[in-house]
């Protein structure tokens, strides 16, 4: 008893965890590098240089802001030489994440933009800027950057045109008279086509005038027409304003077409801050007072009912958080609901897994085989729980996995494993033995794979051999005896291109060969086990999909965007939309990780992005550079070949890359023809702009279709 009302007592605080968790910054960075009129470039060693790694460096001592707006400058007024920059964030990313996406974008920017006085990039999340002149209060509309959505309306296209621009007006309106703080509306209008509804956001930056807000809106609406009246989704942005529209709600709060309140004079002594006090000691004292009421009833019922009180605790837990609703936070709402529906709750009515289920495991056994889930058995732990080795009655090495029980996450990712690996056998996959529900209890019994992840082998990961990635089943083995070069020369090309093929084989059998279409979503290097001999295993299907072959799309959207970054592609990271071509892209980056030896979120010497770094080598006929140096031995033909593959699988236009099908066949038949590649995703050039440019050049997406006969990098 004792346990569950501590369980019940962390649970209440859970949800607020979860609020801290804002959705992530660091997604599909654009950048636009401006040098015109009397902009110009910067010496490394100049006045405006140091102006600006003063200004830069600033922004970590900044306390955050509730309206997600800063506007800065650095250096003397006179001098010509002053710095100035501004940084905006999304309504939803409040406080310390706004501000650390901001922080994020202005130090890649001054890497991506060397010396350029003007530069601008912009971020899922946030936007930031620099210029040699003032920028608050002025509207600027140049440079721009439009990212379509990849499909268009086939019918009522005029009808959906007018009603979207219907909406995006009234949304101008609304923004243009919002106050100094926040200058942001969004909202959803019928679409009156095959889509029900559709949703629109608009933005200033809050320096603005009304006018000039209303004003720079018009201009992206002008600026798109000609171009993108037919698709269904967009995104638009210059430096003073952006907007959006999609046909599924992409933000985080319901529609709000209210205009944001006029600034308020700050209040110095008991004002504001004695009443937001006031506040937080009442909520305080209500939910201690709940708590207390909570336990004397508690008390009352051990008297008059025996057994497990596990269901009352979550009753009166959903009771208090009623209490809550008036705050209207999304986000404290849906962590709560996530618990409430959790298998914990002792309802099993939609876990779609039966008590009955062969794969079922007895908890005792598994308690016994693990030595009572001794710590000497912990082979690493993640977010999910812990993971133990254990020794089965029959002899059999397995590993288990051991839900935490306050993890909302993974208790979804519980039943999404089982569901999905239950019915998959293939030699490149993990596979799942058994699982095991008892009361509170959430257990998944894996095969014992002997040797550890393969970014253990290929990064040198030493110091995470007991400290899990979340969602990884990463396992222990005995190399901490070997340096990071001598790990990775225990993968010699022979290795590696096995490595390559299983990896492929086992996500052709997802895409194609197994009953059901199945979308990984999180593949990585973490997440390929490798056994006694060297063959990869794909692990952790928590963040699998399901298509079914029988559906006419070839793709999803979701407003959740969960995976890791590095191996995001860019559709998905921007758009949430997901296919078969995001496992590729995923694929193509593990594929040159492999080769070069370096993780993808690395930069090498040259401060610069691994695909990047590929990108540019292939293109001056140096790729021979990024191979790793342990390698040796082995076929440079081949080896080029799989880099050429890795290139083609990370093209930015998911339609532009193959299939897996394709992949399997240009491994196994090298007298196949290779396509020239496109550009790679998240690689960008610095761009200088006319005048009279209103467009970043440069941004947009490039195609090359030109096939070639024979294997030459360029």
């Amino acid at each position: 008893m004792q346990e569950a009302v501590l369980l019940a007592f962390f649970l209440m605080f859970v949800p607020f965890l979860a609020l801290a968790q804002v959705d992530m910054y660091e997604l599909s960075p654009r950048f636009n590098c401006v040098a015109r009129g009397r902009g110009g470039n910067f010496t490394a060693n100049s006045t405006f240089s140091g102006n600006l790694n003063r200004l830069v460096s600033s922004l970590y001592s900044l306390t955050s802001k509730p309206y997600g707006f800063y506007n800065l400058s650095s250096g003397e007024d006179s001098s010509g030489e002053r710095a100035y920059a501004t940084g905006l964030c999304r309504r939803e990313v409040k406080g310390d994440d706004c501000l650390r996406c901001i922080q994020t974008a202005a130090q890649n920017l001054t890497v991506q933009c060397p010396q350029t006085k003007q530069a601008v990039v912009w971020y899922t999340h946030c936007m930031f800027r620099y210029s040699n002149r003032t920028t608050y209060g002025r509207k600027e509309t140049t440079p721009t950057l439009f990212l379509p959505a990849p499909e268009e309306i086939s019918s009522n296209r005029d009808e959906f045109g007018r009603r979207q621009l219907e909406l995006l007006h009234r949304l101008k309106g609304v923004a243009a008279a919002g106050g100094s703080n926040r200058k942001h509306a969004q909202g959803n209008g019928s679409a009156s086509t095959g889509y029900r509804r559709f949703y629109g956001m608009a933005q200033c930056t809050p320096d603005l005038s009304e006018q000039d807000c209303n004003d720079c809106l018009e201009f992206g609406f002008d600026n798109i027409q000609s171009c993108c009246g037919n698709l269904i989704g967009l995104r638009w942005f210059c430096p003073s304003c952006n907007f959006r529209f999609e046909t599924w709600r992409f933000y985080e709060f319901e529609s709000e077409l209210e205009p944001d309140p006029p600034a308020r004079t700050e209040r110095t002594g008991k004002g504001g801050g004695g009443s937001k006090f006031i506040i937080a000691i009442a909520i305080l004292i209500a939910l201690v007072a709940l708590f207390g009421i909570f336990l004397l009833v508690l008390k009352w019922k051990k008297n008059r009912v025996k057994g497990n009180n596990t269901m009352f605790l979550l009753f009166f837990l959903d009771q208090m958080f009623l209490f809550l609703l008036s705050l209207k936070n999304d986000k404290l709402l849906r962590a709560y609901s996530v618990l409430a529906k959790s298998p914990m709750s002792g309802s099993h009515a939609d876990d779609q897994i039966l008590i009955t289920d062969p794969l079922q495991v007895d908890f005792e056994s598994l308690k016994v085989a693990t030595d009572n889930f001794s710590p000497e058995n912990e082979l690493g732990r993640g977010g999910f729980g812990p993971v133990y080795k254990a020794v089965l009655s029959d002899g059999q090495e397995v590993a288990v996995k051991r839900l935490s029980g306050t993890s909302g996450q993974g208790d979804i990712e519980f039943k999404n494993e089982i569901i999905l690996l239950a019915k998959l056998q293939h030699r490149n996959l993990v596979r799942l033995l058994g699982f095991c529900i008892k009361g509170e209890e959430r257990l998944l019994v894996y095969e014992f794979i002997k040797n550890a992840s393969l970014d253990h082998f290929i990064f040198g990961n030493l110091l995470l051999l007991m400290i899990l990635p979340d969602h990884s089943l990463l396992l222990f083995v005995d190399l901490c005896v070997f340096t990071d070069l001598e790990k990775r020369q225990l993968l010699d090309w022979g290795v590696r291109y096995k490595m390559i093929e299983g990896v492929a084989r086992g996500l052709l059998y997802l895409h194609e060969d197994s009953r059901q279409r199945i979308i990984h979503r999180d593949l990585k290097a973490s997440n390929i086990l490798l056994d006694q001999e060297m063959n990869p295993k794909i692990a952790d299907f928590g963040l699998a999909k399901v298509f079914d072959f029988g559906q006419t799309t070839t793709h999803r959207f979701t407003s959740r965007i969960a995976g890791t970054y590095g191996y995001m592609a860019p559709e998905y990271a921007m758009n949430g939309q997901f296919s078969v071509k995001t496992d590729v892209y995923s694929f193509g980056v593990l594929v040159i990780e492999i080769i070069t030896g370096k993780r993808n979120s690395n930069n090498n010497e040259a401060r610069e992005g691994l695909l990047s770094w590929v990108w540019r080598s292939w293109r001056e006929d140096i790729i021979l550079s990024v191979i790793d140096p342990t390698l040796t031995m082995g076929s440079r033909n081949d080896i080029l070949r799989c880099i050429h593959i890795g290139l083609l699988c990370v093209q930015e236009m998911s339609m532009t890359r193959p299939t897996m099908a394709s992949v399997a066949l240009m491994l196994s038949n090298s007298s196949f023809t290779l396509p020239t590649p496109s550009r790679p995703a998240f690689v960008y050039e610095n761009v200088i702009l006319s005048k009279d440019s209103t467009s970043a050049e440069g941004l947009q997406m490039s195609l090359n279709g030109v096939s070639v006969s024979e294997l030459s990098p360029r």
